[in-house]
């Protein structure tokens, strides 16, 4: 496994070092057990009130709106999970990693160990086409060069992914799953027993629960909604950090690298709290360790700092940054369009597209 999410760069010499000067002096990487110990709570009560209802209403109709709820606060432990495994919470590695295997796999049901070295190797090299996996080409592809000789199914996706993006999300919690189980299949992988044995709880419970209170028709479409607010809620909270912002060569400073590649979200409270405090991703990026309420208070320092140094500093709405990332995505799927224009051209014997 690589390492931890939480692991500081180096900053002597380089020009993040003035800036980590500031946030420190400012006491902005000091931890905030109180803020935790209330929204631990808070997700914990959501959480367990999502439960109690599903078993109240028992084989009814009206538990699919149980099932919306569980969708949204999965999403919220999952968010709480991230800040574990950053070192938010908790100083220490052993704290950590139980609460991080509490929140993901026994609560959520996926693969933390598997997850947390994936979003290291992220953190590394945000956006970096080899590296970054977030961006590796799968069903979906972020890079241009990506999309040359894709055909089938994987090509028309490819050709619409722009107007399927967010119905593609409805399937991400499954595909966590899947990632998951594919994850601790290998060997080498630390803890690997006891998170697969944690997993399998997870799975066990939650098929049991809907088997046994509900009927087989209520049980599917329960999974159906619980998984597809999961995965879109989820996604949703990822989607506007990194997607359509520039692609780094790997030569770029620590500073550079982190802030080129990333994209703030403005709004109110609601908006922090509803994608986890991941609407600053600049200053989350440039310090991971840093508690998610101190985020805000980092903003303007990070900014002007930014300003100073002639880096551009990328901030827009919630919506705006949906539809540039839609645009990328279908700016990428342009040559799959293009070549196919081209086959039917040269099947009715037109000329092809010029480029």
């Amino acid at each position: 496994m690589s390492a931890s999410v939480t692991q500081r760069p180096q900053t002597a010499g380089s020009n993040f070092a003035a800036l980590n000067r500031q946030i420190v002096e400012a006491g902005l990487l000091e931890r905030r057990p109180a803020y935790y110990a209330v929204r631990v709570s808070v997700v914990s009560a959501m959480f367990a009130g999502g439960w109690l209802a599903f078993f109240m209403l028992g084989s009814s109709w009206w538990n699919i709106a149980a099932a919306a709820w569980l969708g949204v606060v999965f999403s919220q432990v999952a968010l709480l999970a991230h800040d574990v495994a950053h070192r938010q919470v908790f100083r220490t590695k052993r704290p950590s990693a139980l609460a991080g295997r509490i929140a993901g796999n026994v609560a959520v049901g996926m693969s933390y160990g598997w997850w947390m070295d994936k979003h290291t190797r992220h953190h590394a090299n945000p956006n970096h086409d080899e590296l970054d996996p977030d961006v590796q080409p799968e069903l979906l592809i972020w890079a241009t060069e990506s999309a040359w000789g894709r055909r089938g199914v994987k090509g028309f996706v490819n050709r619409h992914q722009a107007g399927l993006f967010f119905p593609l999300l409805t399937l991400l919690s499954v595909d966590l799953r899947i990632s998951s189980i594919k994850a601790l299949r290998r060997r080498g992988m630390k803890c690997r027993g006891p998170e697969a044995g944690l997993m399998a709880l997870h799975l066990v419970a939650y098929a049991a629960a809907l088997l046994l209170v509900l009927s087989p028709l209520q049980a599917l479409v329960y999974f159906l909604v619980h998984h597809a607010v999961f995965g879109v809620y989820l996604g949703m909270t990822f989607a506007p950090n990194h997607k359509g912002m520039p692609h780094p060569t790997g030569a770029e400073d620590y500073l550079r690298k982190q802030v080129l590649t990333s994209r703030n979200v403005k709004g109110g409270r609601l908006t922090d709290v509803a994608l986890g405090g991941l609407n600053y991703q600049i200053e989350h990026h440039l310090f991971p360790a840093m508690p998610t309420p101190n985020l805000p208070k980092a903003q303007p320092i990070v900014r002007a700092y930014c300003e100073r140094a002639g880096i551009p500093y990328e901030e827009t709405g919630l919506i705006s940054s949906y539809r540039q990332a839609l645009r990328h995505l279908h700016a990428v799927g342009a040559p799959l369009r293009a070549a196919r224009r081209d086959r039917r051209l040269a099947a009715a014997g037109g000329a092809p597209t010029p480029r």
